[in-house]
């Protein structure tokens, strides 16, 4: 069976460094940090006592107070960044078949918020079950795809991927999959996320798994460095469009890049800690060269997972010089979870639009926070990680990695378009 080709015709965004994709992306290329104070909740007796919030987001600017309601923050950045992705693309829902549109959508969490909020009110009376009636709806990570498809029509495959930090490459993944087999034309995916409560902030302070520097917040977020303490929570969502080759072409699509891998893998190590020697972060990294039909000299810049935690940005570059050998040392290499923070379920999402964009535009965002005299002794600073500013570069192809609680690995590559048809 010959497989079609697909590509990205769309992009849309709300993040801690911007309201929108051209706002994120200047910010990246800036190596601006999207950490701050937490203004959701009273941190004075919590251990972090910040984040990467969206900045100034009133859902009134969104959504009519009525619907509003209806949805969980999570569901409202899913709904925002893919108005955002749908005008981009050029899609005109009045002439498009709509039973060969699907939206794959990744969250990691959901609607804690939601959950939180539900539950301490019915702690609060006398146990009589006095519930929302949308608290069902609000809560499940599931509806997010689904308000996208009811909101635009769209009737092709439609579920939520939920893979703790690689959901939204995982959507990204089962997306350019079903389009290649030729189930459909086009995909709305990507990812959202919201956790940034008290019982978000509280677990995961509970797991020792992000930054307590509350001191020095703007840059908590270091991977690479010998003082990193963990990664930092932040919120918000990523959407691409990405649609069949001919399809794209026959309607005069504007095309940022083309997909041309995936790979999968599990560590099959532990509940929360990656594989010491980075072997599923290997694997899936050789998956994705595998399907594309590529050789790691064909990949000039890797979009890390690089979450700034001890054990993980370790495991990471292992699996990195194992798979790429000697090139290794002339690709580009950067976390802009530096930047961005940890967008947990979205972070897939969030990152292949920068790593699209890199190829796009032949511009490597930094890697931020890193300071001369903080080596990790089991770091080989050889590797260019693109530390303090953007790199100007011809980018052919860019790998995305995400590595999620579970021992769930994902990462795609896209690749320069050409105009090849």
């Amino acid at each position: 069976m010959e497989l079609k080709r697909v590509v990205v015709t769309g992009l849309g965004a709300i993040t801690p460094v911007g309201s929108n994709v051209n706002e994120t992306w200047e910010s990246l290329v800036k190596g601006v940090s999207g950490a701050g104070p937490i203004t959701r909740f009273d941190t004075s007796k919590f251990k972090t006592t910040f984040a990467c919030e969206v900045k100034n987001y009133n859902p009134n600017d969104h959504f009519d107070r009525k619907d509003a309601r209806k949805y969980d923050l999570f569901a409202q950045f899913a709904l925002i960044c893919a108005k955002e992705a749908i005008a981009d693309s050029g899609l005109d829902t009045e002439k498009e078949n709509l039973d060969r549109i699907g939206v794959i959508w990744g969250a990691g969490i959901g609607g804690i918020d939601t959950f939180e909020k539900e539950v301490v009110e019915f702690a609060k009376g006398d146990g009589t079950p006095r519930f929302n009636p949308f608290f069902i709806p609000k809560m499940i990570s599931d509806l997010s795809a689904g308000h996208i498809s009811l909101t635009y029509g769209f009737r092709g495959p439609n579920y939520c991927t939920v893979s703790a930090c690689a959901s939204s490459t995982n959507a990204i993944a089962d997306a350019y999959n079903l389009i290649r087999l030729g189930k459909t034309d086009v995909f709305v995916c990507g990812g959202s996320e919201a956790a940034i409560t008290s019982a978000g902030v509280g677990g995961f302070n509970a797991l020792h798994a992000i930054s307590t520097r509350n001191d020095d917040y703007l840059t908590a977020s270091r991977p690479f460095s010998k003082s990193r303490d963990g990664f930092v929570m932040a919120e918000g969502g990523a959407c691409l469009i990405i649609e069949e080759l001919d399809h794209a072409l026959a309607r005069g699509a504007k095309i940022y890049a083309e997909v041309v891998g995936m790979g999968l893998s599990a560590d099959a190590h532990h509940m929360t800690a990656p594989h010491p020697e980075g072997l599923g972060a290997t694997a899936v990294m050789r998956n994705a060269l595998e399907d594309a039909a590529m050789t790691p000299e064909d990949i000039d810049y890797i979009n890390v997972h690089g979450t700034s935690t001890p054990l993980g940005d370790i495991a990471e570059i292992k699996a990195i010089k194992r798979v790429f050998g000697e090139h290794a040392y002339k690709l580009n290499i950067s976390s802009t979870k530096s930047q961005t923070g940890h967008l947990l379920g979205a972070a897939g999402a969030v990152e292949a639009i920068a790593s699209v964009l890199a190829v796009y535009n032949d511009i490597i965002p930094p890697t931020i926070n890193f300071q001369k005299g903080d080596e990790d002794p089991e770091i080989d600073y050889k590797l260019n990680f693109t530390f303090d500013k953007a790199q100007k570069r011809e980018v052919r192809a860019a790998l995305s990695n995400t590595f999620g609680f579970g021992g769930h690995n994902a990462s795609i590559i896209v690749k320069k378009w050409l105009g090849d048809s």
